[in-house]
């Protein structure tokens, strides 16, 4: 039974997000957040506009 707490912390440590791992793959969505925007599914919310795509085409990039 300690054998599966083991395997348990062993499978969580490497699953773990390592450092810079979360940058965007996307060349698209690291320019709209480089310029301050967000990448959002959908229509941007009111005070908003797209201004782009994120993910390869998939979101829009709101911008003010």
């Amino acid at each position: 039974m300690r054998f599966l707490y083991l395997l348990f912390a062993i499978v969580l440590l490497f699953f773990q997000a390592a450092p810079g791992s979360a940058d965007p793959l996307f060349a698209d969505t690291a320019e709209c957040r480089s310029q301050g925007n967000f990448c959002r599914n959908g229509a941007c919310p009111f005070p908003f506009a797209a201004s782009g795509s994120c993910h390869g085409g998939l979101m829009k990039c709101c911008s003010k």
